[in-house]
């Protein structure tokens, strides 16, 4: 598979882009609420200790207090994934949906899934059901940067009649 120079840190650009345009349909409209008030924060299901490290311990997290280092960390973890793929992809069978599905449960598996099981359910003690709806959201976010990575990675321009 051979790739221009520019391809691979483009497809990891708009890779990171749609992980954090999904983290924030998921995680900030559905999950916390765009301003407070989301599932993931309900004192009735959620964990208090959870709760209280999104909402009052100081420092905030930075995704709610500062989000701009944050964002474009996750922008360059879409761009170190798109060279993830660039390496892996040839071993691969051919075609977009086969390398994106590998490429979604790679990250998945390797990066959301792990950071679910250690920080939430470990440190937080996050109720099972409320880590199931997360891992759902961490999947839909795996499959679209996945997907739009592969499908960057794999565009071919039109050749040029002559």
């Amino acid at each position: 598979m051979k790739t221009s120079i520019l391809k691979t840190p483009l497809a990891g650009l708009a890779g990171g882009l749609a992980l954090n345009f999904i983290m924030v349909l998921t995680f900030r409209l559905l999950g916390f609420g765009w301003n407070g008030g989301g599932i993931l924060l309900d004192p009735s299901i959620q964990s208090h200790k959870l709760i209280a490290v999104w909402t009052q311990i100081e420092p905030l997290p930075l995704i709610v207090s500062n989000p701009a280092p944050i964002i474009t960390g996750l922008v360059l973890f879409g761009i170190i994934h798109a060279f993830i793929y660039q390496w892996l992809a040839p071993a691969w069978p051919q075609g977009i949906k086969k390398r994106a599905w590998r490429m979604a449960l790679l990250v998945f598996f390797l990066s959301f899934l792990f950071w679910e099981f250690f920080t939430p359910f470990n440190q937080f003690g996050e109720p099972i059901l409320l880590i199931c709806l997360e891992l759902i959201f961490w999947a839909t976010i795996a499959i679209v940067e996945s997907f739009v990575i592969a499908i960057v990675s794999e565009w071919k321009p039109a050749e040029k009649e002559r």
